[in-house]
């Protein structure tokens, strides 16, 4: 039925590229932590705020903003909520700045936490919604080239600010901490991205879904031109319920045997599997790989860099190939280069000396277990990284898309805060190697899983996913 030489690819690309701000700031905000923590143990006194509880509060923000943005989203529009979502980015960026106490800035850390959920599931919605099946893969996959570009900028701007004030402690521009200011930066790209929603439409799928199928016809025929559009509304109408009622959470349930539908078990599994194979924990505690083999605090900055251009390089190749090469490949080659390159930590870690102080000692096999976590990092953002939102932006049937994505955030998110906060456990009960050895085999479970229960769904259209 789509005829790709009447394919408005100019405005598709464009409004795809304004929701994946979305993405970028879910980077920025995560990110920009990272180097306020002793501004706030300093303002506070306190250490917590600025690592353990903060970063627990706030993934617990993303849970429950990933459901609600699900369930919201199909009550009021996946415009609407990314508009919310950048409201509520914000007021945490203002709110985490002007914070008077640590209760007030977790506070207000949870609200961009809220942000970043909603952001997370959002995003590849909408332009799962928006985009032609044939480049659907390639456009939601921006969104993880968004995500480690505002992880990186975060990151250049906390630097820039701290070393332009002497310290992050020091006072800055019209008498305000640096650290404040660190936050105060999102504040640029959080406005751009609330002011050019505006000019952005409505998902089609969703005014149908409201029975407003004038509107819908409206941006579909921007999309595809006038006669395509017409065609598509009726296509994408027959593809909701039979007595087409309005999406609700109830839908997740087979009509027959009253049991949760299978795809939104695999949603699940996608959105947890991701977590379990312990990409945070390999991100947040890498200085510790830095340190025990003997590297400088110049030579970990290069290696910041050297691993945000592998990250970008990988998410790249995906870009070009998803759509040609298909979803499951991916997933599974990635499965795959993440359990041996984390074996190779593991074997490195359980091999390694203590010092009198109790600090891993690699020698030199430290450069070694690098190149297997940069390798894990490569594999991860090549793979698991972006695939898994391609993913669940597209493989639910339009009538569950909403709740299934809101359920599937919940146990992303919420896969994502029991990793964080068991790492430490972990640590301490079966050391180094044992965790990594957890993760190993996360990945190699993750490969059988893709294998067994994911369908592909390269090329297509919404309208024909089965649930």
């Amino acid at each position: 039925m789509q005829d790709e030489k009447v394919e408005n690819m100019f405005f598709v690309i464009l409004i795809s590229c304004v929701a994946t701000i979305g993405g970028f700031l879910f980077g920025f905000d995560s990110g920009v932590i990272n180097g306020t923590v002793d501004g706030l143990s300093q303002a506070f006194n306190s250490d917590s705020v600025g690592t353990g509880f903060n970063v627990a509060s706030m993934l617990l923000g993303c849970a429950v903003g990933a459901f609600f943005a699900g369930r919201f989203a199909d009550k009021y529009g996946r415009k609407t909520l990314l508009m919310v979502s950048s409201i509520l980015f914000i007021i945490s960026a203002v709110g985490s700045g002007i914070a008077s106490s640590s209760v007030e800035f977790v506070f207000y850390r949870i609200i961009g936490g809220l942000a970043v959920g909603a952001a997370s599931v959002m995003t590849p919605a909408y332009i799962s919604e928006i985009a032609p099946a044939r480049i659907r893969g390639m456009l939601t996959t921006i969104q993880q080239i968004a995500i480690i570009s505002g992880l990186f900028l975060a990151f250049v701007s906390n630097y820039l600010l701290a070393i332009n004030a002497g310290a992050s402690t020091n006072e800055f521009w019209l008498g305000f901490e640096a650290w404040r200011w660190m936050f105060w930066m999102e504040l640029i790209p959080a406005s751009i991205f609330f002011l050019a929603l505006f000019f952005i439409p409505e998902s089609p799928r969703f005014l149908v879904a409201k029975n407003r199928r004038a509107e819908a016809e409206v941006v579909l025929a921007k999309i595809y031109g006038q006669q395509a559009a017409t065609d598509k509304v009726s296509e994408i109408y027959d593809s909701f319920a039979e007595d087409h009622h309005e999406p609700k959470l109830s839908d997740l349930l087979d009509k027959v045997s009253g049991k949760v539908r299978p795809i939104v078990w695999i949603g699940i599994g996608l959105a947890t599997f991701q977590q379990l194979v312990g990409i945070n924990v390999v991100f947040y505690y890498g200085s510790v790989l830095w340190q025990a083999a003997g590297f400088s605090e110049s030579d970990a900055l290069f290696i910041n860099m050297l691993s945000g251009g592998l990250s970008i390089l990988a998410c790249v190749i995906t870009l070009v190939l998803i759509d040609k090469v298909g979803r499951k490949p991916f997933l599974t080659l990635g499965s795959i280069g993440m359990s041996l390159s984390l074996a190779i930590m593991v074997y490195v870690f359980a091999n390694a000396g203590v010092d009198a102080n109790g600090d891993l000692q690699l020698g030199s096999q430290g450069t070694l277990a690098l190149i297997a976590a940069n390798v894990y990092v490569f594999f991860f953002n090549m793979s698991w990284g972006p695939v898994m939102w391609v993913m669940l932006g597209e493989m639910f049937p339009n009538q569950i898309r909403g709740s299934g994505l809101a359920i599937s955030g919940l146990a992303q998110w919420g896969a994502n805060f029991a990793i964080t906060m068991s790492f430490p456990i972990m640590l301490a009960s079966i050391g180094l190697a044992g965790a990594y050895g957890f993760y190993t085999i996360s990945a190699l479970v993750a490969a059988v899983f893709v294998y067994k229960y994911v369908h592909e769904t390269k090329g297509i259209e919404l309208e024909n996913m089965q649930g």
